[in-house]
């Protein structure tokens, strides 16, 4: 018998998560798959090979990198990731915008068939499933959304993702999710954090990394992902994307 990947918990309170969700734009929803699939995914995280995404500065100049994992394997590529690393900090110690994370991009994969047949393509297809829509669309109160992207993300020491506030409301996204897979003890000082900001940079809500746990929230918002210490001993696993209209 083939084990289930991807099943949403039946239990969950939708009226409950949808009235929170309509008071303050997004919600997280914990324990939202069954056990077993979650931790399923989780062990699909933790066999891949990641990629780097860095970028420095929030300009059409400077456009987001993303260096593969093979290109990590050469002198040539730890030289350029420790370039991009460099510029990504500066720009985030001026105020700019910059990430720097390791990913597996999803979409592109499976355009450029990186590994046709592979465990991904078959986690975007329940992506983009009538369980999962309408999963969301129940609890936003969005009927429009009809399709999800994603990539898998891993945030370890030294990793983070700037504020910012997702405003490609023109490409389609209503929705932000991440679904968070990280360790089940996570520790609050090892960052990671899924923090909402103000207008003044004030954190008016923050989301811990948790194991099986269903982050949504309507864009544009300002938010980051608090900075991963050298001394946290493992990663935030996560896949992560946007919920759109067309």
């Amino acid at each position: 018998m083939e084990k289930a990947l991807f099943e949403i918990n039946p239990r969950l309170d939708r009226p409950a998560l949808a009235r929170r969700f309509a008071e303050r734009t997004r919600v997280q929803i914990r324990d939202v798959l069954t056990p077993e699939t979650a931790r399923e995914i989780r062990s699909i995280l933790q066999a891949t090979r990641w990629s780097l995404a860095m970028r420095g500065d929030d300009s059409a100049d400077t456009p987001p990198q993303s260096i593969a994992n093979a290109e990590l394997a050469t002198p040539a590529g730890v030289e350029k990731a420790n370039r991009l690393a460099r510029q990504a900090h500066e720009a985030t110690a001026r105020g700019d915008y910059g990430f720097r994370y390791a990913h597996y991009p999803i979409i592109e994969a499976l355009n450029q068939r990186w590994d046709p047949g592979g465990p991904y393509e078959l986690l975007l297809e329940y992506l983009n499933a009538p369980d999962f829509l309408d999963l969301a669309r129940e609890v936003t109160g969005i009927p429009e959304l009809v399709r999800a992207d994603g990539q898998a993300t891993l945030y370890t020491a030294q990793h983070y993702l700037g504020r910012h506030i997702d405003s490609h409301v023109a490409e389609g996204w209503r929705v932000a999710y991440v679904l968070n897979l990280a360790r089940e003890d996570w520790h609050p000082d090892w960052g990671g954090y899924l923090a909402f900001l103000d207008e003044e940079g004030d954190i008016i809500e923050g989301f811990r990394p948790r194991f099986n746990a269903l982050n949504l929230f309507a864009v544009p918002q300002s938010h980051a992902v608090t900075y991963v210490p050298p001394f946290a001993p493992v990663g935030r696993y996560a896949i992560t994307g946007w919920l759109r209209d067309r």
